[in-house]
């Protein structure tokens, strides 16, 4: 299997109705222990991914990404719109320049390169309650995926859920949420969620 342009536009727009979906879900959770606006962010994201689709069409698959990444950068409002545009920016880092299609192999190759820069950015990792407790397990799970494009995503899609309710379970380490200390226990992280959704949506694009 194959994927150009128009196809990954396809999973990232089946992605941003997942968010869109969950807006109110991520204003809820992170009112709890953080600043209470993730789904408001997630929502700008959401606009910004349509606006680059409608608007990218034709380019090969890193320039594409490399737009959509700094549009997402430029959303205001919180910490997620300079995450997320690097992790969208980051999918295409490994890409050849002309590239307008991406097989399996170079599917791996994204979640990796994804990983790298957002580790370039955030200290985080798997136990601090932050959306980097979907991200890593997803990868690892994409990059060890036995078959096409759809088990990649898939198995990416699983981990990231299980990492997402996982923090449930854990105290937070970074941002307002660290105050709280041990009451964050009960309450999983609004960005684990997003990633995992995230990952939902790009797997349920390929239907």
């Amino acid at each position: 299997m194959l994927l150009d342009e128009a196809g990954i536009a396809r999973c990232l727009l089946s992605a941003a109705q997942m968010w869109e979906d969950n807006v109110a879900r991520f204003n809820e959770i992170d009112s709890k222990y953080g600043d209470g606006d993730h789904g408001v962010t997630i929502g700008k994201i959401v606009a910004a991914i349509r606006h680059a689709v409608a608007e990218g069409a034709g380019q090969p698959v890193k320039a594409f990404l490399a737009d959509l990444g700094g549009a997402v950068m430029a959303v205001g409002g919180g910490s997620a719109g300079p995450l997320y545009g690097t992790l969208f920016e980051g999918l295409g880092d490994g890409l050849d320049a002309a590239a307008t299609t991406v097989g399996p192999a170079e599917v791996r190759a994204m979640l990796g390169s994804c990983q790298a820069a957002m580790a370039a950015i955030t200290k985080a990792r798997v136990g601090d309650k932050t959306m980097m407790d979907a991200l890593i397990p997803a990868v690892a799970a994409g990059e060890s995926a036995v078959g096409d494009i759809p088990e990649v995503l898939q198995a990416a899609a699983q981990a990231a859920a299980d990492g997402a309710q996982a923090t449930a379970q854990m105290v937070s380490k970074f941002g307002r949420a660290r105050s709280y200390g041990d009451q964050t226990l009960g309450t999983p992280d609004a960005g684990a969620l997003s990633t995992a959704l995230l990952f939902q949506g790009l797997a349920a694009g390929l239907d």
